[in-house]
């Protein structure tokens, strides 16, 4: 019999900032007619064009390969909970689903990261390769049990861009004391170089950089950079991709409301996630290209990319953080030993594959 899920306890009573309250258990009521009708946090405005966007289309599978037996309703962050508590939510059972960045969770599991970006690791079909058949997807179901979570990727950004910064970076001295909104493993790799950086939600980035808050900040890539009108607060606009090289979106559901329901619609699920992950990463290959024409051509926005000694630096430091952080939680080195085996699997068929045909064609084509 299939199952419809609520809360003992009412989104209402619970209110937008009951994220890490305690939820009543899932209880099963439902008819084989009735409709599941689950909610949805996220960390992304209402409609951002692809995180927001994507979380929306994300809901549309699922009721669409339902045949209408379940129903999403999307919230927008700050509408049920703030951006940075969606873990909280979902797992509290405030919300069933959210879809966000595991990198946000660092405070409450050192091993989230790398379910995000890894600074100089695996691109976007290397990370999937890992998730999907290398054993990621399950060293991510177990890190997020522990917190009542069932994690999946629902999208992909690509590479993303290394930032905005309001002054040109010449040198390795021009990093010292920048204040920089960068998060996850890499935002401590630019702390080891002398930079400050700090985790601020994307909505608050125009505004930190245009009042001086903030020197300089990551967010995405010219699609999501152009809606929030970073280019207007800072001038420099830099392409060494070594932040993010693949950054994985996250759905999650409330672990014990994926428990409860039938295996048809986990499988419906499963598939929508993987649907929209596939979409993402198309959506954002098309409208990147667009977005940075516009930023260049029209715009005047300047093109940089950081000097070699800061990218050198850059590696070090990045080694640095894993090491430390390997050595001092045990379920990061589970997933990081993972992850690194896998990334050299993989590399030389990148190498010889992928990069060897990028390097023919600009040698060729120009």
């Amino acid at each position: 019999m299939q199952r419809r899920l609520f809360l003992k306890t009412s989104l209402k009573t619970l209110g937008a900032g009951a994220a890490a309250g305690a939820a009543a258990p899932f209880i099963s009521t439902a008819s084989a007619q009735e409709t599941i009708t689950w909610d949805m946090v996220t960390s992304w405005p209402k409609n951002f064009p692809a995180l927001g966007t994507g979380a929306n289309d994300f809901a549309a599978r699922v009721e669409r390969l339902s045949g209408g037996r379940m129903k999403v309703r999307v919230h927008g962050a700050g509408e049920l909970v703030p951006a940075m508590e969606v873990f909280d939510a979902v797992g509290a059972g405030t919300a069933q689903m959210g879809h966000s960045a595991s990198y946000y969770w660092r405070g409450k599991t050192l091993a989230s990261q790398f379910f995000t970006a890894v600074p100089f690791g695996m691109n976007t079909t290397e990370t999937n390769a890992w998730l999907y058949y290398g054993g990621g997807q399950e060293l991510w179901d177990e890190v997020y049990a522990k917190h009542n979570l069932k994690p999946f990727p629902v999208g992909n950004t690509g590479t993303q861009m290394a930032g905005w910064f309001k002054k040109e970076i010449n040198s390795l001295a021009d990093m010292q004391g920048l204040k920089l909104r960068l998060p996850g493993l890499a935002g401590d790799a630019m702390n080891g170089i002398g930079v400050t950086t700090v985790n601020t939600p994307g909505s608050e980035i125009f505004t930190s950089l245009q009042t001086g808050v903030l020197d300089a900040a990551d967010w995405v890539g010219p699609y999501n950079d152009l809606a929030f009108g970073l280019h207007q607060v800072a001038k420099y606009y830099y392409t060494s991709a070594w932040n993010e090289p693949s950054a994985i979106l996250e759905g999650t559901v409330n672990l014990e409301a994926w428990n409860a329901l039938p295996d048809d619609l986990k499988a419906v699920v499963s598939e929508a996630a993987m649907a929209s992950n596939l979409a993402m990463i198309s959506e954002f290959a098309v409208r990147n290209a667009e977005a940075l024409d516009t930023l260049v051509n029209e715009h005047g926005v300047e093109l940089r990319t950081f000097p070699d000694e800061v990218l050198e630096a850059l590696y070090a430091s990045s080694q640095k953080v894993l090491e430390k952080q390997v050595e001092a939680d045990e379920e990061s080195r589970k997933v990081y030993d993972s992850y690194t085996a896998f990334q050299q699997k993989v590399r030389r068929f990148t190498d010889v594959g992928e990069f060897a045909y990028l390097k023919t064609r600009e040698k060729v084509s120009g």
